[in-house]
């Protein structure tokens, strides 16, 4: 494929399997514009070929046990690239699940890449956007390389981004949140995570608490290795290998996390 001149170096397990054939269907369709390499990577700076994992690209389908000697040694190999085209397609599912696509999601979407790659990245990304917009995505297979092949940290990143797509139009419509509900389950996100990172998008009087996964009747030491527990958690550095980009777009759910423990303290007097 002609295209992945200009893609492939920035992707490791993400050109095989479900997602691969998203990919190479949307790289298909814009067409070989940017083989020359005059535009630079689509995804990033990325890794040279010599870094990038190999992955067997004659197996014609996705194995649900992949051939990798351990989940750890699999999961350290998500690229930079890996994780934004995931991003893409998850973002895809979620804009479409109420049956219409709201133009605030679709500006939050470039915004959002903006702000992490900078505006041509960003374009070129888009321009990926929405072509896979176009496809017809099997969610489940999806979710489901990606939780054989992401770890926690950044399956957490992934879905903080959903929700803050969901709220671009500053509600989140039930066939939305049932959705991201259901992308979260097939990802491995448990229910606490899931309902902690949910609530950094709601104002509710019981959010701080859901936000550190505990209940409202936490002791005040509770409250206090609930927040240890959760800076462990969601640190920044837990997606560092991701770039610096995604590091930095972790920050903002570690910041609600400290601003969660911040108002116990307050309203607790410790």
């Amino acid at each position: 494929m002609s295209g992945l001149k200009w893609i492939g170096a920035t992707l490791g397990w993400s050109l095989g399997g479900p997602i691969g054939a998203i990919i190479g269907l949307a790289l298909g369709s814009i067409g070989d514009a940017f083989a020359d390499g005059k535009g630079g990577s689509l995804l990033g700076d990325g890794q040279t070929k010599q870094q990038r994992p190999r992955y067997n690209q004659r197996q014609p389908k996705y194995r649900t046990t992949p051939n990798y000697r351990t989940q750890e040694q699999k999961r350290a190999q998500t690229t930079s690239g890996d994780f934004e085209v995931s991003l893409l397609i998850l973002a895809s599912v979620v804009i479409k699940a109420d049956g219409s696509q709201d133009q605030r999601e679709l500006d939050f979407v470039r915004m959002k890449f903006v702000e992490m790659y900078g505006k041509d990245r960003a374009n070129k990304a888009f321009r990926l956007f929405k072509q896979i917009n176009n496809q017809s995505i099997n969610t489940r297979q999806v979710c489901m390389q990606i939780k054989h092949m992401m770890d926690h940290a950044a399956r957490l990143q992934l879905l903080h981004f959903l929700f803050g797509i969901a709220k671009a139009d500053e509600i989140v419509v039930d066939e939305e949140e049932r959705q991201i509900y259901t992308i979260s389950g097939y990802l491995g996100i448990s229910s606490r995570d899931y309902n902690s990172i949910k609530a950094m998008f709601y104002n509710q009087s019981d959010n701080a608490y859901k936000i550190l996964e505990i209940d409202k009747t936490a002791t005040v030491d509770q409250i206090k290795r609930a927040y240890r527990k959760m800076v462990m958690k969601y640190h920044p550095d837990r997606v560092e290998h991701l770039g610096e980009e995604h590091k930095q777009g972790a920050e903002a759910k570690f910041r609600q996390v400290q601003k969660a423990y911040e108002q116990l303290q307050k309203e607790r007097g410790f």
